[in-house]
Parts: structure tokens; sequence; C-alpha cells
């Protein structure tokens, strides 16, 4: 058995299983829940989560989390950024399980299959995801609020509108039918000042409540606004969409300053619900 073993267990998180679990039900009682998002989470497509360690971003985390507290899926398809390695390509972990404090959680073999089967731009690799946190630090929430569940954990390192509309029409199609949930894990931008940040990550946050898949892409593209996930939102709105995703929740924002009082140079965070409404 091929295992992914965590890399940032006790520098993003808690090490200890039973100081993982308490915090992230801290974390998760502490969110509340917006009523209008929280009445609808049996039609939820997607999720926009970010990555940074808990202390920073958890609660935000927490409040996307929260809304599957009272619902199941088969498998959850995590899109992440590649931080650490640059690759040709989008890839889907090769491997049998990604491994946590809490436990292993198995791949969705089945859905790896069918998405790299005959693709030229994704691929079954550990490219990408040896040393990868953006999908690791989203696990253990995962673990606390479902049961039974596996993963399709992908990284994409090229962000272009290109890679991002494939990935999204091909998550389309093999979702389709399934009890699957599409997880974006993004933080927003980076080191600028509060004020600076505010500014930047409205665009971003605007985009996305706005379900606006090709104006984000473009104003990631352009410069005009900042996010390191930001080609996995782009990919997970286009493909919720196409599973008949038409509305969107923003949850929470913060920032990095909102925690440490350092306004200087600061992280912005987003959460947020993509639903199906009848």
């Amino acid at each position: 058995m091929i295992v992914r073993q965590p890399v940032v267990a006790g520098m993003f998180y808690p090490v200890n299983p039973r100081t993982l679990e308490n915090e992230i039900g801290q974390m998760l009682s502490k969110a509340a829940i917006n009523p209008s998002a929280s009445v609808r989470h049996g039609n939820l497509i997607a999720i926009i989560v970010p990555h940074a360690g808990y202390v920073y971003s958890g609660l935000t985390a927490a409040h996307a989390y929260k809304l599957l507290q009272q619902t199941s899926f088969d498998t959850v398809v995590i899109i992440s950024p590649s931080h650490r390695e640059y690759f040709q390509g989008i890839s889907v972990y090769s491997g049998d399980v990604y491994r946590t404090p809490l436990g292993d959680i198995a791949i969705d073999e089945d859905i790896r299959e069918k998405l790299v089967k005959d693709d030229k731009l994704i691929e079954a690799s550990t490219h990408g995801h040896t040393a990868e946190h953006a999908i690791e630090v989203q696990l253990p929430f995962l673990q606390k609020v479902l049961k039974n569940f596996k993963i399709v954990p992908i990284v994409m390192s090229d962000q272009g509108s290109e890679l991002c509309y494939h990935l999204a029409d091909r998550l389309a199609e093999v979702l389709k039918d399934k009890k699957a949930l599409i997880a974006a894990s993004t933080d927003l931008s980076h080191y600028h000042t509060a004020y600076e940040a505010d500014k930047l990550d409205k665009i971003v946050i605007d985009d996305v409540a706005h379900f606006d898949y090709k104006k984000l892409s473009k104003d990631l593209e352009t410069e005009r606004a900042e996010a390191c996930g930001g080609g996995p939102v782009v990919a997970a709105l286009r493909a919720a969409k196409k599973l008949g995703a038409n509305h969107v929740e923003i949850l929470h924002q913060c920032n990095s300053g909102d925690v440490t009082g350092d306004r200087d140079a600061v992280v912005g965070y987003l959460s947020a619900a993509v639903l199906k409404i009848y």
C-alpha cells in the first residue's frame, strides 16, 4: 500500500489526535452558519476553503465544513495549487491513501482512473503531492464531519484558464450522478497591508459571490487580484455550474492580521458554499 504521510502535522495543525479533534470541534462550535446556506446544505456541490495553519484560517474553514455535518458524500474531490513543485499538467495522487493523525483516507480509484483515462493533461502521479500542505490541512476537518468517504486529491501546477476549464469539464463529466463534493483549496492575497489586502480580496470575493469564474480567471491572470489557489477555485466553480449549481454563498472571510494584530503584511482567507437551489 502506498501511503502519503502527513508532512505538516505539528506545524499547521496539532499532531496529537485528541488535541486535533478537540481543536477542530472548538472551531466548528464557534462557526456561525448563515441561515440561508444552512437550510440548503443538502444541495452542496462545492466548497471553497483556505489552507493556512489552523490558528490563522481554521475558523474560516470551519464555516464551510460545518455545513457538511448533516450531509454525506461518497467522495470528496480536493483541488489544490502546488506551492513547492512545478510540473506539467494536473496530478491526481497515484497512491492508495492519504494519512493524517486521525487515520487513513482511501483514494477513490474509480474516479481517478476515469479522470486520467486517455487524457493528455491529467495524470496519476505523485507530482505536487509529496510536500504540499493545501490538501493535507483539509483532511482532518473532513474526517471530523464525514463518515465513510474517499478522496480524489488533485494538484495543479499551471493554473492557466485552459487547464482550469479542462479539469472542470472532466470533473463535471466524471462526477455526474455521483454523490461527490468538490473542495477548492485557496488562500487570497499575500503580504500586503490589511487595507491593500481588503481591496484585492474583495475582487476575488465579488467574482466568487457572482459565480463568475470567467471574470475571476481574467482578474487573476491580469494580476488585478491574487489567490494562490485561484485556479482550483475557477475549476471548482465551472465544474459546479456544469453539475447544476446556481448559487454561491460567502460564508466567512478574514486575514491573518485578525489573529496576530499585525496589519502590515497579512494573508487573506475565504470560505464559500456553491449550491444547487431548486
